[in-house]
């Protein structure tokens, strides 16, 4: 089993898995916030969607609402939100915790993995980003303030497809 057999729920309450969800694409999981100083990033997120999406590779949206309440719609208000204001055509998966007790499963495994100075542990904001490879291996882990379009994360991006 890889994280890509995790059970997950869509925004839309269907469920899934990260490979069903995404097919044989390269995913990059993010936890999103409709309220958050980092929520412009959505920008870069949908640009990076737009730009690899053709060449095998998917954003996954996770809302949470654990960073000082950033995130309190309801899946169609965090639905409407993303498609209006940002224009977002990656899927999303429902509000989710991404720390604590109540931490999804695919987050159990998400955290084991080392960001770029071998820390790992607790999600620190909104906006954190993980690069899962075509076979499930988690390959990257980029904190919140690092940009979707940082040539970090694009090269990384690049290095999986």
């Amino acid at each position: 089993m890889t994280i890509r057999d995790i059970p997950v729920r869509t925004l839309t309450d269907e469920a899934t898995t990260l490979g069903e969800l995404a097919g044989d694409k390269a995913v990059l999981v993010v936890n999103v916030a409709s309220k958050c100083g980092l929520t412009p990033q959505y920008t870069g997120l949908v640009e990076l969607q737009q730009t690899y999406g053709p060449r095998g590779f998917s954003v996954v949206g996770v809302p949470c609402n654990q960073f000082m309440g950033q995130e309190p719609g309801t899946a169609e208000e965090i639905a409407q939100f993303c498609s209006t204001t940002y224009g977002v055509d990656f899927p999303l998966l429902e509000k989710s915790d991404v720390n604590g007790d109540e931490r999804h499963p695919l987050y159990q495994e998400l955290v084991q993995t080392a960001d770029a100075e071998g820390e790992a542990g607790d999600i620190q904001w909104n906006f954190e980003k993980f690069l899962v490879d075509r076979d499930g291996k988690v390959v990257g882990r980029f904190r919140p303030r690092t940009e979707p379009k940082d040539p970090a994360v694009v090269s990384a991006i690049e290095a999986v497809l």
